[in-house]
């Protein structure tokens, strides 16, 4: 009879502990599917993002969006968020639309000629400057400059062309503010290696190809200037006043007024 007991007791025991081992498998493998369909954020693209693009105008230009997806589903390396630790890093390569943007996907150094960040609605122009006409090596991406041009005036009619023999060449206000978002090495003249005389050619004059980001219309007027004047810029201080009326002729070098 004990051991009749003993049996019992010891069959009641593991048959315990047998739905005690089930429940708990069971309780793990919900929590385990609870996990897997928690939503987690995840970026995906809706516009190609260009190569040189940085993280943050992405972003704000709505390249690409903040989505949530169940964690089972998020690849991995996906970019989880946009902050001023990434929002400077630049696409590494053109991104296309209904991908999941990884993190690998942005660097910090631009690659190619879709590097310059050029701000939203503005256009990028280049201008070849010698040194004087930049200001030396003084400019640095970010500096705000104001572009003159020196021109000689067209004539009109009669009676303008004897005043602008009278006059000459004249300078006068472009571009008053102008942001400079990159600068390169350029040579002013052709790095020929004889004249037409067959004399030693001179050496290149040494300049620089300043980039600027203006507006679509203010790049029409200066792409003109750059194609029939003398551009030369100048550092522009905080608070400068810059007169865009005014004209300087060899007439009125010397008028105070």
């Amino acid at each position: 009879m004990g051991r009749r007991l003993v049996a019992i007791f010891a069959a009641a025991l593991v048959a315990l502990l047998g739905v005690s081992a089930v429940l708990l498998y069971a309780k793990g493998a919900d929590n385990r599917a609870i996990a897997a369909q928690s939503p987690t954020s995840v970026y995906v693209v809706q516009t190609v993002v260009p190569a040189g693009t940085t993280l943050k105008d992405a972003v704000q230009n709505g390249l690409i969006v903040k989505t949530s997806v169940p964690a089972k589903a998020k690849p991995a390396g996906a970019l989880e968020g946009v902050d001023s630790s990434n929002g400077g890093l630049f696409a590494l390569s053109d991104i296309q639309p209904g991908e999941y943007v990884l993190s690998a996907r942005f660097g910090v150094k631009p690659v190619g000629t879709k590097a310059i960040d050029v701000p939203a609605g503005q256009v990028a122009v280049s201008v070849t400057l010698s040194d004087p006409a930049r200001v030396g090596t003084f400019l640095t991406p970010g500096s705000h400059v104001v572009l003159f041009d020196s021109f000689d005036p067209v004539a009109g009619s009669s009676s303008s062309s004897s005043s602008a023999a009278a006059t000459g060449t004249q300078t006068r206000v472009l571009l008053d503010d102008v942001l400079v978002i990159a600068m390169g090495e350029a040579s002013l003249t052709p790095a020929a290696t004889t004249t037409a005389n067959g004399e030693a050619a001179p050496p290149p004059v040494a300049g620089a190809l300043l980039t600027v980001s203006v507006s679509p219309a203010d790049a029409l007027r200066l792409v003109h200037g750059i194609q029939t004047g003398r551009l030369y810029a100048a550092l522009r201080g905080t608070d400068a006043k810059i007169d865009l009326g005014k004209v300087v002729s060899q007439a009125s070098l010397f008028t105070t007024k």
